[in-house]
């Protein structure tokens, strides 16, 4: 098969790291489900894997990597500590059953998966230990919006990585984008796609017609346009192949700038500013 990701463009990270901007984000997969997904997505070319934790499917995970006989440095991989095991020693320990269940002797880039009240400076420290013992490739967060990272820069000796949090044309988080840019923090959207319930709005229909592409791949075309990776979800071959169709075309500023305007503050995930 070709890979129409052959040519697609990696962002260095703050420390070095290449990660590709693209990726698979495997939530609400379970079992063969999961296994199959990941297989086919690397089939297809895909390289960042994005799981965690909390998602139950690692162990699937890590069984679709080997199975794709793919050399593990060429692949991405994200898991996550989930909330209830945070804090210094416990996610040490969650990392270890992480790794247990990928079967991999390393992650490319572990995030704390939500800003838990009482429990976000150990559980940053104990991220800090893996990436200075080399465990992990990188390290970041997710669901971070601007106040939770600017108390985790009055304690953090390493600066995030990635930020990952609900990101789309209709959740336009233009001043977390700025911050983290300006710090340089990647950011990547989860559920770039809204799961689906915006791809009938008929100004993105009209857009992605005259694009020749479809809806979703109009999103995920404008994540790129501002330097955002993103992982859609999908276990689909034809929605995963249909995702990769993003790298061939160029939305014009003036359709960027319409396409800011689409903003509503719509949330498909709990807002995490409730854990404020």
């Amino acid at each position: 098969m070709v890979n129409p990701l052959a040519s697609q463009p990696r962002v260095r990270l703050n420390n070095g790291v290449e990660m590709p901007l693209l990726g698979l984000g495997v939530y609400d997969m379970y079992g063969r489900e999961a296994e199959t997904a990941v297989i086919r997505a690397l089939e297809i070319g895909y390289r960042l894997i994005d799981t965690a934790t909390l998602y139950e499917n690692e162990a699937e995970v890590g069984r679709a990597v080997r199975a794709s006989g793919l050399p593990r440095q060429e692949l991405f991989v994200t898991t996550k500590v989930a909330n209830p095991d945070q804090g210094f020693d416990a996610t040490l320990r969650a990392f270890e059953a992480s790794l247990q269940r990928l079967k991999f002797d390393y992650i490319d880039l572990y995030l704390v998966h939500w800003p838990i009240k009482g429990k976000r400076r150990a559980t940053w420290q104990a991220l800090e230990k893996l990436y200075e013992e080399g465990r992990v490739r990188a390290i970041g967060v997710a669901n971070y919006l601007q106040p939770f990272l600017e108390e985790l820069a009055t304690y953090a000796r390493v600066v995030p990585a990635v930020n990952q949090v609900e990101f789309s044309p209709y959740l336009y988080l233009k001043d977390l984008l700025v911050y983290c840019r300006n710090r340089g923090i990647q950011l990547q959207a989860y559920s770039p796609l809204l799961r689906g319930i915006r791809l009938k709005d008929p100004r993105l229909l009209a857009l992605a017609a005259r694009y020749g592409k479809t809806p979703a791949q109009l999103i995920l075309r404008w994540d790129m346009e501002h330097g955002v990776s993103a992982i859609p979800k999908s276990s689909n071959p034809q929605r995963l192949l249909e995702n990769t169709g993003l790298f061939d075309f160029q939305i014009s500023a003036d359709d960027m700038a319409f396409m800011d305007t689409f903003h509503e503050n719509l949330r498909v995930v709990e807002d995490p500013m409730t854990m404020l």
